[in-house]
């Protein structure tokens, strides 16, 4: 229950407990099926390349429910179109970690052998679309070029949409604001994004019927619309926190701060700057850090050859002990428990509820205009409608 402590469970490692792998396969099986309820829509779900500990056991979780298509971002996603084929199969799998410190000849892999999780042979899936998100063409035509490599399509994500943005190409420059400085070299060339021949998606500032048309003129097969999505009537956002961000943005307000250091992973965040989010630096410092979901760690290999996990948002002694800089924990925030919090389901600790942290894209300003009307709110139909230039009522949109 929302107000009351949540239960904790053991922190994924290379060599998890199986009760864990079981409960990751089941919390992604739970997701996307009740996803799948009430309509006949396709249903994707977004990983994190940088959250690799879980991917296996996740993705099999999505399969097993149906999923229809399977988004990965933040990171190079070679390995997940072999991987979701072979799952697909109910073939054993081994996921290559990114271990800092590895050598050649290292094997450090999460390995998900189907048939040994349910106990019995496992059965043929069908296989899900897979689109690989991307800030470059370089990656884009890397992926699409070995065919076990290449993906179903792309997601085109530039700078300006929320949650995690690609750092800037080249040596790393802050403007007045402090926010990562991007240029010429970050804008990917769309002529040859439609020459590889894959369909793909733009994201970021395109939640307008003109960018729409905009998008497909340009050889995309549409668009991703985040923010537009994230504060309507029907997201998961706390209500206090959606209306306090269109009120800001209907006033002019709001501030959206990209945040070179806030995400452990190193890349670039998208913050909404709010009242009692760590987005205030009060907040930020009078939390106590802990790491107690530890999504986010980075691992490394220790001394005796073992892999040891950190994370630059856990306590910074922890962290300097297990060989990382105390510098490189200077500002970040534990984005696992702050967005959790920012859905209603903030861990409840002695010194009360973890604080929150909010991301939304640059155009939230536009979005917010666009959208709320007299009511100040709308629904998820209302975004479909006014991109397409339709009644939210009409049946198109069923």
């Amino acid at each position: 229950m929302r107000g009351e402590g949540y239960r904790t469970v053991p922190t994924l490692a290379m060599e998890s407990p199986v009760v864990l792998r079981e409960l990751t396969v089941l919390a992604n099986f739970a997701e996307v099926w009740l996803a799948k309820e009430g309509h006949d829509g396709p249903i994707g779900v977004n990983y994190l390349e940088k959250v690799q500990l879980p991917t296996p056991f996740a993705v099999y979780g999505a399969l097993l429910a149906g999923v229809d298509y399977v988004l990965m971002g933040a990171g190079i996603p070679a390995d997940l179109p072999r991987m979701i084929s072979s799952l697909a199969l109910g073939e054993p799998v081994a996921y290559r970690l990114s271990v800092e410190g590895a050598e050649a000849g290292d094997d450090f892999s999460v390995r998900l052998d189907p048939s040994d999780l349910l106990g019995s042979r496992a059965p043929r899936l069908a296989r899900p679309r897979f689109l690989a998100i991307v800030a470059s063409n370089t990656l884009a035509s890397f992926l699409a070029k070995d065919p076990a490599t290449r993906p179903d399509g792309f997601v085109v994500e530039g700078e300006t949409a929320g949650g995690h943005n690609a750092p800037p190409r080249g040596p790393l420059h802050l403007d007045d604001r402090g926010e990562p400085v991007y240029g010429l070299r970050d804008r990917v060339d769309l002529d040859r994004m439609a020459a590889i021949g894959l369909p793909f998606w733009l994201a970021g500032g395109f939640a307008e019927p003109q960018r729409l048309r905009e998008a497909i003129d340009s050889g995309a097969a549409g668009v991703q619309v985040g923010s537009a999505f994230a504060l309507c009537e029907e997201s998961g956002f706390l209500p206090e926190y959606k209306r306090a961000i269109i009120d800001a943005a209907l006033s002019g307000e709001v501030d959206v701060f990209t945040d070179p250091v806030a995400s452990p992973s190193g890349y670039p965040f998208k913050v909404v700057r709010l009242p009692g989010t760590m987005s205030e630096s009060t907040v930020y410092e009078d939390r106590r850090r802990v790491c107690d979901l530890g999504f986010l760690r980075s691992a490394f290999k220790q001394e005796d050859g073992s892999v040891g996990y950190r994370c630059a948002s856990e306590p910074v002694t922890a962290f300097v002990r297990k060989g990382g800089r105390r510098e490189e924990t200077v500002g970040r925030k534990c984005l696992c428990n702050a967005l959790l919090a920012a859905s209603g389901y903030g861990q409840v600790r002695g010194t009360g509820v973890e604080p929150a942290l909010v991301t939304g894209g640059d155009d939230i300003v536009r979005v917010a205009r666009s959208l709320a009307g007299a009511t100040g709110t709308w629904t998820a139909a209302d975004v479909v409608a006014y991109l397409l230039g339709t009644d939210a009522s009409s049946p198109t949109l069923m």
